[in-house]
């Protein structure tokens, strides 16, 4: 039984850092959005994203991504319901999407670097990385907190069901998953506009 650390607003203070850390990760990923739709045309000198963009398999990838956004959700529902084996095959799933969704970005960094798009082919190619590489690190770090969970309540059974740091983790997770809808849309879609 989980112990609830309240704010002065009623909030759960672990609840309330992470939407705090949201708030912030929205300031970064805004930065990082402005500055590629203002560089994404300049000085290019190599390959350009209509050149290379792989729509097809973006959107395969984002797929994935919103599929590892729905496990989330039923890996918080059976943790509220005290179902610990769907709740763990929802995190081992998520994490295992999650993953798959780093495979599919490594893959279209290497064939992004193939095509002569690197970090410091042009602004573009700078923009882009930071962006999407950003985002990459983001997921990355989400598979490894997901993974942690999963393999706590692997490990404690019965004894572990922490709803509160499931709930938490979704947010991140969720963030994260958001964050790359605008991502695509903006990168991978508005390219075509």
């Amino acid at each position: 039984m989980s112990t609830h650390l309240e704010t002065n607003t009623g909030v759960d203070n672990r609840k309330f850092a992470m939407w705090t850390l949201i708030g912030s990760e929205c300031f970064l990923f805004g930065t990082l959005i402005t500055n590629y739709l203002i560089n994404r045309n300049r000085s290019v000198t190599g390959p350009t994203g209509q050149e290379i963009f792989n729509i097809d398999l973006t959107t395969l990838s984002t797929f994935d991504l919103l599929l590892s956004s729905v496990a989330m959700a039923f890996a918080v529902y059976y943790c509220k319901h005290k179902k610990l084996r769907p709740m763990q095959w929802s995190l081992a799933t998520v994490a295992l999407f999650g993953l798959f969704f780093l495979g599919f970005q490594y893959y279209e960094f290497s064939h992004f670097l193939h095509e002569g798009l690197g970090l410091s082919t042009n602004v573009f190619g700078a923009s882009f990385y930071m962006l999407t590489g950003c985002h990459g690190l983001h997921v990355a770090v989400g598979v490894m907190i997901i993974s942690t969970l999963l393999i706590k309540s692997l490990i404690k059974g019965e004894a572990w069901f922490n709803d509160d740091v499931v709930e938490i983790c979704g947010l991140y997770w969720h963030f994260v998953d958001v964050i790359w809808i605008i991502i695509f849309t903006v990168v991978y879609l508005f390219v075509y506009v």
